[in-house]
Order: structure tokens, then sequence, then C-alpha cells
């Protein structure tokens, strides 16, 4: 389930390099928040702390609250490199060392 949501989200940041209605990436930001959050406290009870961290830092980030101002260019490239990994944190799951 976890993986299936990792896999949403990414795609979400993957259509925010499209030309969209402000109002889906008002929707993704505030999903994100909730998303990475959630993401936060599940690594955090596994005891995977330092991704906990980062997670949380991401939720910090997309807060729809107090916007973070990055310029569009900035936040496609955040956008992309953000889906990425959450991709490859799938990948990384699904094959332990």
């Amino acid at each position: 389930m976890i993986n299936s949501i990792k896999i949403m989200l990414a795609i979400s940041l993957f259509v925010c390099l499209l030309d969209m209605p402000y109002g889906y990436y008002q929707l993704v930001r505030f999903f994100s928040t909730l998303i990475f959050a959630f993401l936060s406290f599940k690594e955090f009870n596994k005891g995977n702390k330092n991704l906990a961290f980062v997670f949380l830092a991401l939720a910090i980030l997309f807060q729809p609250f107090l916007k973070i101002s990055l310029g569009r260019e900035i936040w496609n490239f955040v956008d992309v490199i953000i889906g990425i990994f959450l991709i490859s944190s799938i990948q990384i799951e699904n094959n332990p060392k």
C-alpha cells in the first residue's frame, strides 16, 4: 500500500511539469504534506530516523500554509528529483542488501 502511495505521489509530482490550473498545484502541495508526514511517521516507527527526517523536511517544504516561493523552474526541478527519489525508495526497500 505504501509503495502505491509513493507511486501516485511521484506521478502527481511529474504531472506538475505540465501547465495545470493553479488549484492542481495547491492540491498536490496539500496531499504531499499529508503523505510525507505519514511516511515520516512510518519510517520513525521502523527505526529509520534518517529517512523519517527527510520525509519530515519534505512535508515542511510542501506545506501549503506558509508557502515557500521557489519559482516555477526550481519547483519543476524539485518535483522531478523528489519523484525520482520516491520511486528509488521503493526499489531500495524491495532490494535490501
